[in-house]
């Protein structure tokens, strides 16, 4: 194992209400002949110490591919950070990465190049940006920075944006594999 990931926890976000793809759980929505997250969680592994999925149906699916399963604490579907929460008290690893269950092409130097700003102790978060946008879910968090978000969460914040907005950020550029960052977000698409 690469040194580097001994000090990272991945984390895929595979708890969304699947409104884009009729309510279905788009971990477990088939492409290419294998569950989306199945795709996401080999990108990943290598990457990563540990690899950890936030869920809300489908467990025996997520079970064979996670190293440990979260469900939402929040009832509802309440969104991407609700998942970061409910794993978010037991990491002890030094970083989180962020990753949704829907883009099956992840870089797989995702986490290398998201390390880069993070020499700096002061910097707590770093996303990837594809040359257009910044893809969110596509994070890596100082473990530390996990400490704002339930405070967020009980002021009844959900954007992802507005809690990275209270944090010490980078944005690390991966416009050379921007297709690397497509997700799936429609049936015909999978």
């Amino acid at each position: 194992m690469n040194p580097e990931a001994r000090r990272i926890t991945g984390l895929i976000l595979a708890g969304g209400a699947g409104r884009r793809v009729g309510g279905r759980d788009k971990g477990a929505l088939s492409w290419q002949g294998r569950p989306l997250v199945e795709h996401v969680a080999s990108r990943l592994r290598p990457q990563v110490g540990e690899l950890w999925i936030s869920y809300n149906r489908n467990a025996h699916l997520y079970a064979t591919l996670g190293d440990r399963l979260f469900k939402d604490h929040l009832p509802g579907f309440e969104g991407p950070l609700a998942g970061v929460a409910a794993a978010g008290s037991a990491v002890s690893s030094e970083f989180l990465l962020l990753s949704a269950c829907d883009t099956p092409a992840l870089p797989t130097d995702l986490a290398r190049r998201l390390l880069g700003p993070m020499g700096d102790a002061r910097m707590q978060l770093a996303v990837a940006f594809d040359g257009e946008r910044e893809q969110y879910l596509a994070a890596l968090l100082r473990s530390e920075s996990l400490t704002s978000l339930q405070s967020y969460l009980q002021r009844g914040e959900r954007s992802v944006r507005g809690w990275y907005a209270t944090l010490r950020r980078e944005r690390v550029d991966f416009s050379d594999c921007a297709q690397a960052f497509r997700n799936i977000n429609h049936l015909e698409q999978a």
